[in-house]
């Protein structure tokens, strides 16, 4: 065997090993944050997941906020390691590694999300600084979910480019719900369903995770258990 498709055979080689653990903590991100949203809401008396946000429970001041924040640094860890898994599978696909890049950014810059305060802080007037930088983070946040999801599926398959598509087909139409009852937080007033709007939403993130990376596994010649 030549010299220079040994080192090529080797560094492949070296590249899978780092893949598959890599790449494997994308699916467990998204599980571990659906661990995270049964865990939280027990633990918030008197919190309803039907109609309040998932952001109320790491709101200024609830009995959640420290629980929420130390779990989801293992998430934000395990994204930014899915992220890294994607850059690495993306040898000499461009928009994989964009993909990559974006999920490893969107981990970093979420981990620094401003809290809301509580509705009845923000119902009262009594919002500030970081309620606003709240919603501005939330809008940057879906920006860049869309576009890994558009890096994602341009550099697959039709098949999975449709899967895509629809994803973001559910962001929108449960994106608009939950912006429909959003005004009602601000203003007192109930918020019947916006806790499954944003939940349905987010479980279509967490989904596209999950079935990006066992593509990805199943691309590269990874399969579960092997």
């Amino acid at each position: 065997m030549k010299p220079g498709l040994a080192q090529t055979k080797k560094n492949i080689v070296h590249q899978n090993i780092f893949q598959k653990p890599l790449l494997y903590c994308g699916i467990f991100s998204s599980i571990w944050y659906f661990v995270i949203n049964v865990i939280a809401p027990v633990k918030y008396p008197g919190y309803s997941v039907i109609s309040q946000t998932v952001s109320e429970l790491s709101a200024i001041d609830t009995p959640t906020r420290t629980l929420w924040v130390i779990l989801c640094i293992f998430y934000t860890l395990l994204l930014v390691a899915f992220g890294s898994g994607v850059w690495l599978s993306g040898n000499g696909n461009k928009k994989l590694k964009l993909a990559g890049i974006v999920i490893i950014f969107d981990a970093i810059f979420g981990s620094f999300w401003p809290p809301m305060h509580q509705r009845e802080v923000i119902a009262a007037g009594e919002a500030t600084l970081t309620d606003t930088l709240h919603i501005i983070w939330t809008f940057i946040h879906l920006i860049l979910v869309v576009m890994m999801i558009l890096f994602g599926a341009l550099a697959m398959e039709k098949r999975f480019r449709i899967y895509s598509i629809a994803t973001i087909i559910i962001f929108f139409v449960f994106g608009i719900l939950t912006s429909m009852e959003s005004p009602h937080i601000e203003a007192g007033t109930p918020t019947p369903y916006i806790g499954i709007w944003e939940r349905v939403n987010m479980a279509a993130y967490m989904i596209w995770i999950i079935v990006f990376a066992e593509t990805l596994l199943q691309r590269t010649g990874i399969k579960w258990g092997s």
